[in-house]
């Protein structure tokens, strides 16, 4: 459920307070664990350490996250992948199928010199 309109977005007053001490453009990591703070557009081009329950994952701001919340961009789960033995076969002819791609430009490449 969205939060009520007449309330407005929730931004950290300390994250705020953060952003005022830098300069704008400044590549200094601001760390935070408020995930629920919403991007709002003093936040573009500045760099947010935002947690994930294990680290801090780096998240640089853009104009197109503005409205968003900062814990969308910091994954907590580590995507394993779907299949199973199936699939890690097909993977694997996959990849053999690249490095012989490879393979085959880097020949191509030495013969033309």
């Amino acid at each position: 459920m969205a939060r009520s309109s007449k309330k407005g977005p929730y931004i950290d007053e300390r994250l705020i307070e953060k952003l005022h001490r830098l300069r704008a453009g400044d590549k200094t990591l601001i760390k935070t664990w408020s995930r629920s703070c919403s991007i709002t557009p003093e936040m573009v081009s500045y760099t947010f350490g935002v947690h994930n329950g294990k680290q801090h994952t780096a998240v640089y701001i853009t104009e197109d996250m503005v409205g968003h919340k900062l814990g969308e961009f910091s994954p907590t789960v580590k995507f394993g992948r779907h299949g199973g033995k199936m699939q890690k076969e097909l993977e694997q002819k996959e990849a053999t199928k690249e490095t012989e791609k490879i393979e085959a430009s880097k020949k191509e490449e030495v013969v033309k010199k």
